[in-house]
């Protein structure tokens, strides 16, 4: 027992709060007078042994005991305050610098805001927030139409997406094409044939969804040719793509590296959130050497592989004669052109080398993308992400970061069901007659007949539809002819689809689907989420009446409607609408089934800009009238679009040759 008495005695004890202010401090000379001052700096190293529960006991008053401690008692005093020393930044713990990058999260424009990124948008700072794609597979796989999904979707929900696509480079600098005005690699100067069926930008423009960057020092341009004379093309058929031909390979590697270097200039110096690298990349190799690269020039940059894998011979048959239209191969002897094609595609493949263990070593993240069928190459990747015929199989290793996961999650909606999505505003309700905001009138008799003249075009539309698809089938061949640009999922019977009718749980979009309600050949159902956009205080205002009531407000709104947000409770903006519908996005990305929503202006707007792959300067202004219908098909370059206008005297709808979506002319329409 003495032996622990007198241990105990040896260790600090806890410090407790005496009267008259005097504190016992362990290991320091105590203090005599009673100045009611706390210790000074030196002392405070009692703190590490302070105890909670001993603080608690020695600070309880006790009968004629006067406490005269600073924590007990407030001194009034007339003198002036201490000046305010600002905190210097400083490195917690240790005086060693920072070597760790600093810690990335959501970046979610209109929803996060932070004071490194008040848009939401992600940060020139979170570099590791930022992402590279490097698309994998070999040709005829569905590469670039995997690559144009993912930038339309990212864009469209206000992330800087580009892709630079090596062909392109490759056949500049091979001269076999023409550079454009700026990137040659840019996608939105790349005319693939077929292209995108619906190039409908406001006004004509031919701006593509990206903020397009002056870029004074991008990389050079490769001359493959060297000296050769000017008019000298170098080959481009199967023989360049032979992996023996060691002279291709290197001038192959410049031009991959080449295309890499402006990638990675567009994320870290011309606000590009991400980067996708669009090529075959199929030798591990290949990937180690943009790895490589990549690290060498930023290592805290994100990146993803994304491979896609096909094995159904019909699709890549299909897909290998689409390739005869495409700059390769334009203009030039389809039989030949196919022949060399097919040769091509067997260079790659005596080198190919798929995702997998070499990725999975190096901790890289990658999603594949395949198709059921069996490939012994593809045995032992069960760890990994693969993308097969566009979503049947989706596979994925080490996802890290918010995009990764949207992405991976995106691309298993893919699908290339023939079928029709239909866009178009409810009917003329009160308050439209009012020009009010917002609210949730019910509709006028004119707004219900406009229902009912939905209804009656819906269903001849409907069956028109399936009577044109019977026709193509009788009548095409499959797999295609060169030219013929039919989805390379045919069906060999196809019968009639479901026909879902949403809207949202607003009256005047309910009721204008009362007649497909009442119909049970429709699948109708309301979603809060296709709600019109929340007005906040302003609900049931009118414009006039917000600009001489508030006229800041409707300047700030004037000037920028999509970063614009409403006062009041629940008031929204355009960012906030997008943000709500990316789950109702993938949705429609998803079923099979033909689609009509009657929604509002905000949504339409919205919805349209995702599948016209609009700018987000053009979302907020896109004139969107009631009495307009859109039909949207989906094709595997792009969509087929059409605009029909309501006949009111008819009770029809007229079809709108040429329409090309344009700017709000009226703001009450």
């Amino acid at each position: 027992m003495s032996h622990l008495i007198g241990s105990s005695a040896t260790a600090p004890s806890s410090p407790s709060i005496r009267p008259n202010g005097q504190r016992a401090i362990p290991g320091a000379q105590q203090q005599h007078n009673h100045d009611g001052f706390l210790p000074p700096p030196a002392a405070a190293s009692w703190s590490s042994a302070f105890n909670l529960n001993d603080f608690e006991l020695a600070s309880r008053p006790r009968p004629g005991v006067h406490y005269d401690s600073p924590y007990s008692r407030s001194i009034p005093s007339t003198a002036p305050g201490s000046p305010r020393i600002p905190p210097l930044r400083q490195n917690s713990g240790s005086q060693t610098p920072r070597v760790r990058p600093h810690a990335t999260t959501l970046n979610i424009p209109g929803m996060t805001r932070s004071k490194a990124s008040p848009d939401g948008r992600i940060p020139d700072r979170d570099v590791a927030a930022k992402l590279v794609i490097i698309m994998v597979g070999l040709p005829a796989r569905g590469k670039s139409y995997i690559t144009r999904k993912i930038q339309r979707y990212l864009s469209w929900q206000q992330h800087n997406t580009k892709i630079f696509n090596v062909g392109n480079r490759r056949r500049i600098a091979a001269g076999v094409a023409k550079p454009g005005s700026g990137s040659p690699t840019s996608a939105t100067n790349r005319v693939d044939v077929p292209t995108q069926a619906a190039t409908i930008l406001l006004n004509g423009s031919s701006k593509g969804p990206d903020i397009v960057v002056e870029d004074d020092h991008e990389p050079s341009k490769l001359d493959l040719n060297g000296d050769a004379a000017p008019h000298v093309k170098i080959d481009q058929s199967a023989k360049f793509f032979d992996p023996n031909n060691e002279t291709a390979s290197k001038l192959r590697e410049r031009v991959a590296l080449d295309t890499l270097d402006e990638l990675l200039h567009y994320l870290l110096h011309g606000g590009g959130a991400v980067g996708i690298l669009d090529a075959t990349n199929s030798t591990i190799k290949r990937r180690k050497l943009l790895v490589e690269h990549i690290k060498q020039r930023e290592p805290k940059l994100g990146i993803l592989f994304i491979e896609s894998i096909c094995h159904d011979q019909t699709l890549l048959e299909t897909n290998m004669r689409l390739k005869l239209a495409g700059p390769d191969y334009k203009d030039k002897d389809p039989v030949k052109s196919l022949e060399d094609f097919r040769a091509r595609v067997k260079a790659y493949e005596s080198a190919y080398e798929p995702v997998g263990q070499w990725e999975e070593d190096n901790h890289l993240q990658y999603i594949q993308v395949c198709n059921t069928g069996y490939s012994p190459g593809l045995a032992n990747t069960h760890k990994s992400g693969q993308m097969i015929d566009v979503g049947r199989k989706l596979v994925h290793h080490r996802l890290k970061g918010f995009l990764s996961g949207g992405i991976a999650s995106y691309l298993t909606t893919f699908n290339l069901a023939p079928r029709q999505i239909w866009i178009t505003r409810h009917g003329q309700s009160v308050d439209n007659q009012l020009q009010k905001l917002g609210g949730d009138s019910e509709l006028t008799e004119r707004g219900h007949i406009y229902g009912q003249a939905l209804y009656n075009f819906m269903t001849y539309k409907r069956k028109e539809w399936l009577i044109e698809q019977k026709n193509k089938i009788a009548q095409s061949s499959f797999p295609p002819l060169p030219g013929d640009n039919t989805p390379p999922y045919p069906d060999s019977e196809i019968e009639d689809k479901n026909f879902c009718v949403w809207t949202s749980m607003l009256r005047r979009s309910v009721e204008t689907a009362e007649y497909f309600d009442a119909d049970d050949d429709y699948d109708v159902k309301a979603w809060e989420m296709l709600n019109e956009l929340n007005a906040g205080s302003f609900e049931g205002m009118t414009y006039e009446e917000i600009a001489q009531k508030y006229p800041e407000e409707y300047r700030k709104r004037s000037a920028d409607k999509l970063q614009y947000i409403y006062p009041g409770v629940g008031g929204e903006g355009y960012l906030q609408v997008i943000s709500r519908l990316r789950d109702m996005v993938r949705e429609i990305e998803r079923i099979t089934d033909h689609l009509l929503i009657i929604g509002h202006r905000s949504v339409c707007r919205v919805l349209m800009a995702y599948f016209m792959d609009l700018t987000r300067d053009d979302i907020a202004d896109l004139d969107v009238p009631l009495g307009i219908l859109y039909a949207i098909e989906p094709k595997p370059y792009g969509i087929d679009f059409h605009a029909y206008k309501y006949n009111e005297e008819q009770g029809w709808f007229d079809e709108l040759p040429n329409y090309k979506p344009r700017k709000t002319v009226d703001r009450n329409s």
